[in-house]
């Protein structure tokens, strides 16, 4: 997988130096050109999970929830929420600057019913700039890139700190490559989900909703 030349010298942060099979530089718009024109290229095998995620909100189709994208990048799975929920509206969070403007563009007419919030899950006071509470916080591929078990933990505690009484939180993710379901499965419940139930996993992706 060729990539561009990177000849600025900031490989700081703890998101560069743990990419699943190469590094990431979400702070290149040059790099998320590319990562998403590759990406794109996965929406085939992704499509029927993200429709499995959908299918697993528990609200009615009219509802007007307010949902929280954590990770949300380009706003795949945003954009999926917002089609099966017209009365919904989506913040979409993310730590880089040039995948929340890929987003607001993908999702430019749903621009009414879209907020974009930079910040960093890794930071764990990111919660406290997402407004809120929630009814529904989705996820897509996303929090695995944290890598560190307590850091990721100290995410789950954060979303399930952003969620209403009777909210939930459907995440899809890499969980294998990050201690296995059964130990997300747990976190969630020590953050102070009331269940965490598997709807799909094929190794090393997973389904989990999280009931408040």
């Amino acid at each position: 997988m060729a990539h561009e030349p990177h000849d600025h010298a900031h490989d700081h942060g703890h998101h560069h130096h743990h990419g699943d099979d190469h590094h990431h530089h979400w702070d290149s718009a040059d790099y998320v050109r590319g990562w998403l024109a590759r990406d794109a290229g996965r929406q085939g095998e992704r499509a029927p999970i993200i429709a499995r995620l959908i299918a697993a909100v528990p609200f009615a189709r009219d509802a007007a929830i307010e949902v929280l994208d954590v990770g949300g990048g380009a706003g795949v799975i945003s954009e999926a929420v917002l089609e099966a929920f017209p009365n919904a509206t989506v913040t979409v969070q993310d730590f880089s600057p040039h995948m929340l403007a890929a987003a607001r563009e993908r999702l430019s007419h749903h621009s009414t019913r879209l907020r974009a919030v930079l910040s960093d899950l890794a930071d764990a006071s990111w919660a406290g700039s997402i407004g809120g509470p929630f009814d529904l916080a989705v996820s897509g591929i996303a929090i695995h890139n944290l890598h560190d078990m307590a850091v990721i933990a100290a995410c789950y505690d954060g979303v399930r700190s952003l969620l209403k009484s009777g909210g939930a939180f459907v995440d899809y993710d890499h969980f294998d490559r990050v201690g296995g379901v059964p130990l997300h499965q747990h976190m969630l419940k020590v953050a102070g989900f009331a269940s965490a139930d598997v709807l799909w996993h094929e190794h090393p992706t997973a389904v989990i909703k999280a009931s408040v």
